[in-house]
């Protein structure tokens, strides 16, 4: 079984998640990846860090990190350059996902909507977003 089966992470320099839309299509190295949705993290973060508040904390500094879907495969090495190859025009960026997700109570609709309309963005997002917007207009 090849290594990298099952993923791998990646540490960028020089692009943060304001800078990155859900959909922007990233050549690093000779592999071609497209951005689809914030790392967004799990109950294990406050059993490490041994704080019941680290989870509200880290998603309200907004700098989740990024999944990335392989487009086309090849060879990724320490040093190489990352290009963005395609903006995801009339997208939305990383931390607007972050943000509808962790501040229910400033709801933007139009970023709801935006979400939703956003097709790299996995279903089961565009799901949870559309039932959020179904409970708001209740």
């Amino acid at each position: 079984m090849p290594w990298g089966m099952f993923g791998e992470n990646l540490t960028l320099e020089g692009l943060l998640e304001h800078q990155v839309n859900i959909g922007d299509r990233l050549r690093i190295g000779s592999a071609e990846f497209m951005v689809t949705e914030p790392r967004m993290p799990c109950y294990k973060l406050g059993i490490k860090f041994g704080r019941k508040d680290i989870i509200p904390r880290f998603l309200g500094s907004r700098r989740s990190g990024f999944y990335l879907a392989v487009l086309e495969e090849g060879e990724v090495g320490a040093g190489d350059p990352l290009r963005t190859l395609c903006k995801a025009e009339r997208s939305v960026t990383v931390p607007d996902i972050v943000q509808i997700y962790a501040d229910r109570s400033n709801q933007n609709l139009d970023l709801i909507h935006r979400a939703i309309q956003t097709e790299a963005l996995p279903d089961s997002w565009r799901d949870y977003f559309s039932r959020l917007l179904q409970g708001v207009k209740a």
